[in-house]
């Protein structure tokens, strides 16, 4: 029980796309392998051509392993990764079938916008389409509202979780799925709405649990927010959500996740920021508090294929909505080099300074300066750090610029770039 949906999607996959996969990092029971066997001869039987659907089991130590056979022989995926699964106590069938469908993936390309992703593992269209930065259109994500529906143009997927959604004869006939409960089998072009900017995110109400609430630093909390597994948010980069606590009222903060994690809500939150709400956070939050989510909010276009190369320069905490815009451009992998200059003050400084030398050594088109101010004349210290910007990126009146910071950085920043002569159209200035 359990195991039809991910071994249909596995075998599938390996026919349509006509490989000899070695799966011998998979171990899985006895009946499970009578069950593959079965399911790979059935789906020969129906593919023209494909590969042999034979199976091998060779007992290891206390676990039958399932070898794939073809023509093509066998390929050994690392020993190591091969040991961390027979080390498992207890292995789980589904963990096991998400190892093996991760052999291969499928590309699948959106219709009108031509944008595109690969599906791994068990991954639903829709999981896969937010892992890489795309903002398709979707409500529940659980199957019970219909707004992720999209035509299936070419392709084939194949319904992996249940929904109480229910598609019309007519829909069918189209070709209509819902995301959020199918997968992919072969390469797919697919019809979906996505958003094109904040103004096509609707505002939504929920309401979180407090996983964690962490200092980084002297003045700066860390607070972590789960949703529900069915009522998720979904967000652009950049955008900014209304907490709410009852008996410490509510204030508005930046998001600092990437739109990619719907469901982990992070915020970077200063003492003195967001009144009664702020003084509750540093005061502690137990983690069986709920908090009240509405939003998002927050309405400008994030240039997602700019022509420029992106300046992202971030005040104080402004680093934390810089943070969501530089990991949603990471899981759109960019090729545009992107230069993150964040001015600091004490007591919290480069309070994630750790976190950009990492980008800086993990990405190739990513460079991090790092500038410390004083903190004592926001007026004066903004232009001094543009100033200094102009001085050692001469450049930066050829990028596309998103300032964020207090509004007594960010307002003097933003007048000083323009002197410089970066245009309205290049500079997007978010006061937090």
């Amino acid at each position: 029980g359990g195991v039809d949906w991910p071994v249909v999607a596995l075998a599938q996959r390996m026919v349509v796309h006509h490989q000899q996969q070695d799966l011998h990092e998979a171990t899985i029971g006895g009946d499970a392998v009578d069950f593959l066997d079965r399911q790979f001869g059935v789906l020969h039987r129906h593919h023209n051509g494909g590969a042999q659907a034979r199976l091998l089991v060779q007992p290891l130590g206390r676990h039958p392993v399932v070898h794939r056979a073809g023509k093509a022989g066998t390929h050994v995926l690392g020993e190591q990764q091969l040991q961390a699964v027979l080390d498992t106590q207890a292995p789980s069938t589904l963990a096991v079938m998400d190892d093996m469908l991760r052999v291969m993936s499928a590309h699948v390309t959106i219709q009108p916008s031509r944008h595109d992703f690969f599906v791994d593992g068990t991954d639903t269209l829709l999981e896969a389409a937010l892992k890489t930065g795309l903002s398709l259109n979707y409500g529940c994500s659980s199957g019970n509202c219909g707004l992720c529906k999209a035509r299936v143009v070419d392709g084939q997927v194949l319904k992996t979780r249940h929904h109480d959604y229910v598609l019309s004869d007519a829909e069918k006939q189209q070709g209509y799925c819902l995301m959020c409960s199918y997968t992919a089998v072969s390469d797919l072009t697919l019809e979906a709405l996505e958003a094109s900017s904040a103004r096509d995110i609707p505002s939504q109400e929920l309401v979180a649990r407090v996983k964690a609430v962490s200092p980084l630093g002297p003045d700066m909390m860390l607070l972590h927010l789960q949703t529900p597994r069915s009522h998720r948010l979904r967000f652009l980069p950049g955008q900014t959500v209304t907490l709410g606590l009852a008996g410490a009222g509510s204030a508005e903060f930046p998001i600092t996740t990437c739109p990619c994690d719907d469901r982990n809500l992070q915020f970077h939150i200063e003492r003195g920021q967001g009144g009664a709400f702020g003084e509750k956070v540093f005061a502690g939050l137990s983690n069986t508090e709920s908090i009240s989510v509405y939003g998002p909010w927050e309405d400008y276009d994030y240039k997602e294929e700019g022509q420029h190369e992106t300046l992202f320069l971030a005040f104080g905490r402004g680093f934390g909505l810089i943070k969501s815009l530089i990991e949603h451009t990471m899981a759109r992998e960019s090729a545009n080099d992107m230069l993150l200059v964040w001015a600091a003050y004490p007591p919290n400084g480069h309070y994630m300074f750790n976190l950009c030398r990492a980008w800086t050594d993990a990405l190739d088109n990513f460079r991090f300066d790092p500038v410390t101010i004083a903190g004592q004349n926001p007026p004066l210290e903004a232009a001094w750090a543009v100033d200094k910007l102009l001085a050692d990126h001469p450049e930066t009146c050829n990028y596309d610029i998103y300032l964020a910071g207090p509004d007594v950085y960010v307002g003097p920043a933003a007048e000083k770039l323009k002197a410089a002569g970066v245009g309205d159209q290049q500079l997007v200035a978010l006061a937090v």
